[in-house]
């Protein structure tokens, strides 16, 4: 039977560790915005996509671009969409597919709560490499 690695020799353990840690900071910063962390992620996303892509998303695409489920995707939206910072049509080329829209209230949003979380990005990581961790989370992503 081979001995398990002590917890404090656990990458696993580690980045849960410092998921969380950089969670409860996020989840902190979004609250004066009324958003949950997976709302500011599909905002920004949606944002990002329709600004800087050049495209207007359908829910799917951006369920794939947020890597999120598109079921709960959807719920999230029409949560974002109560709150007038996105809009929701249906795509003339597939009545099934919803094309989202960011509004002016929702850019607003968006760029004030993007400075912020960025500050918790830079604050929660500033003693690595930010170059060396980013490329190494993109390739654990990709495998």
């Amino acid at each position: 039977m081979t001995k398990s690695l002590p917890p404090e020799a656990s990458p696993g353990l580690a980045l849960w560790r410092v998921t969380l840690r950089w969670q409860r900071q996020i989840t902190a910063v979004l609250k004066p915005f009324d958003l949950t962390h997976v709302q500011f992620v599909l905002l920004t996303s949606a944002w990002w996509l329709t600004d800087g892509g050049g495209e207007q998303p359908s829910q799917r695409r951006l369920a794939e671009f947020a890597a999120t489920d598109v079921m709960m995707t959807s719920q999230v939206l029409r949560t974002l969409e109560g709150k007038g910072l996105i809009e929701r049509r249906s795509d003339p080329f597939d009545a099934r597919s919803k094309l989202i829209s960011v509004t002016d209230a929702g850019r607003s949003l968006a760029l004030r709560a993007v400075r912020d979380v960025e500050a918790v990005d830079h604050e929660c990581f500033a003693r690595v490499d930010g170059q060396h961790l980013m490329n190494l989370l993109l390739t654990l992503d990709r495998t």
